[in-house]
Formats: C-alpha cells, structure tokens, sequence
C-alpha cells in the first residue's frame, strides 16, 4: 500500500482561513509568495486583514511588528531563505526584542516554505540550512519544525492562541503522514512515536519518517530504536531527552538542516548538562546545499547523507560507544 503524500503549504493556507473565521484579529501578510505559500485564499476570504508588501521581506517583518503592536495577531509569510535570511535585524530589533505589558516580544508568527535541502532546483543559495540556529539564538522567539501536515494544522491553532513571536518551518515538498489525528501536541513537549530500548532517535520535520523507516530497519537487527518527533525545537523537551538517554544510552538525531548549532546541537546541549550519553548528529555536515529536479530531492538527501540508511549507521556507531 503507497503511503498518502499531503501538502504543508495547502494545509496552512486552509488552518488559516478556519482561524480567521474565528478570530477577528488574525491579520495575514505575504511577500509575493502568497499563491505559493497558499495564504492568497485567506486574502479572498478577508481581504481587510490581508496585506502584500511584495518582494521586502524586511517590510514584511517590520509591518507585522506594527500589526500586532496595535493589538493583531499577525502571520507572516514568505520562503525561508528570505526570512530569516533576509531580515534577521528586524526579527530580532522589531519583533522579539519590544516588550509591552509585562510580556515578552511582540504578537507574531513567521511561518515559512522551502526550507532545507528538498527545495530541488533553486539551489544552494535558496536552501535554507541555518534557519534553526538563527532563530533558537534570539530571546522570546518560540521554534516549530512540522513533520506532516496534522502537525502544521495543530501547531498553527496553538500559534493563534499562544501570545509571543513563533517561526515554524515547512518544507516545499509533499510529506507522508506520521501522526493520527487524535494526536495532541504542546509546545516544549515531544512526541514518542515508537519506544525502544537500545537507542533513541530524535529527529525533526520530513526526517521524522525517515527515522520511523530506520528504526523499521533496525528491528530487524534486534535493535529497538525510540523515535521521537521533537517538533518543538525551542522550548525543547528537556526532561524527554534526559529520560532517553538515561534510559536508552545512546542518542542519534536527525534533521534538514546544518548541524552547525540546528537540532542536534539543541539536544547535545541539553544531554551533556543532563545525563551525557553517545550522541550522533545526522543533517547537513556544514556545507552549502545544490540543485536537484524534483525527481531527485531524494537522491540529493541521500547525498547529503540525510537518509534512513544514514540514520541506521549512525544508531550502529553511536551504540558502539556505548
């Protein structure tokens, strides 16, 4: 049976729309992105609370700012590699920076496409890989990377009702399914998907089915692999991780980005204060991406070393120094 494929962008666009029936205050604005990142529905629907700065991805920011200064709960999209990549002064000086009100930052939600390496065709200079690192450096923001698209309806309600700067990270292609719909998900909590006792895999966004497929794999082997999808890169579940280190002695994580300071640098962090065990880091090992057609995004993962089978030696090496 082939696995159902869904699209993150069309799931946000609609969670929006569904939101903003709601809520009154939700504003949404774009960056002459909008048919890609599927927000225009939300313009069509309510177009006092829509707004197109066009290709000014630091305006983007800045009128955000000022929408939720004035009381709105602004969403603000465009691609990842222009926010942050583009306005990192404004996320930082705009956005998480201001305090009102005895609370931390201001009102807004940064969601973007295209991040990593599966973008395909445009390229190292359009393959967002630092993202993570940038954004869990900066005081108040809050950072979400989906796995499917369940996870990007739910995280994006929970946005609309949580107050403070967030940025959750989607990816361009379609994703396969990893949770029910009856899951649950709080920021700052992950999320066992399989338990295990010989190794635990972490892992984030489209690397979270790579993870299940690895552990898949490993069973064969006798080797019970924990996965968990940690979402909620910052806050990060801390007492999750020191469990299953303690309890699995050996660590492997796995993500669509640098692991200079990403995911894996988040977990090791928390580990060797914690309850220091063998860790592994899977992603991309410090270098710049390239281009690929969409019918090879899974050879240039592969490449990358962004894989399952990658994901299978690392839990074997990092078991090994045990």
């Amino acid at each position: 049976m082939s696995e159902v494929l869904t699209d993150m962008r069309s799931e946000y666009g609609k969670t929006l729309i569904e939101i903003g029936k709601e809520n009154q205050n939700i504003v949404v604005l774009g960056a002459d992105t909008t048919d890609s990142l599927k927000t225009a529905s939300f313009g069509k629907e309510f177009p006092d609370r829509f707004f197109n700065v066009g290709i000014a991805e630091a305006n983007l920011v800045s009128v955000a700012a000022g929408l939720a200064y004035a009381g709105k709960v602004a969403f603000a999209s465009t691609y990842a590699i222009f926010l942050p990549g583009r306005c990192v002064d404004q996320i930082r000086n705009a956005i998480a920076y201001p305090s009102r009100d005895d609370k931390n930052g201001l009102n807004v939600k940064l969601v973007v496409s295209h991040g990593g390496i599966s973008v395909g065709a445009d390229g190292g200079s359009h393959q967002q890989i630092e993202d993570i690192a940038i954004m869990r450096a900066i005081p108040n923001l809050t950072v979400l990377i989906p796995a499917d698209t369940i996870a990007v309806s739910k995280l994006t309600w929970i946005m609309s009702q949580r107050y403070g700067p967030h940025y959750m990270r989607m990816a361009r292609t379609a994703t396969p399914l990893v949770h029910q719909e009856s899951q649950d998900f709080e920021i700052g909590k992950g999320i066992v998907l399989r338990d295990g006792t010989d190794c635990t895999i972490a892992a984030c966004g489209i690397t979270v089915k790579m993870a299940l497929d690895a552990a898949d794999s490993l069973k064969k082997e006798k080797i019970s692999c924990r996965v968990f999808d940690g979402f909620s890169i910052k806050p990060i579940d801390e007492n999750l991780l020191e469990k299953a280190a303690r309890e699995t002695g050996a660590i492997v994580t796995c993500e669509e980005h640098n692991v200079m300071g990403g995911f894996g640098s988040a977990v090791s962090e928390v580990v060797s204060e914690r309850y220091p065990v063998p860790i592994k880091r899977v992603g991309v090992q410090d270098k710049f991406g390239e281009s690929a057609r969409d019918n090879e995004i899974p050879l240039l993962l592969e490449k990358y070393g962004i894989s399952s089978i990658n994901i299978t030696k690392a839990v074997k090496e990092a078991r090994s120094r045990k």
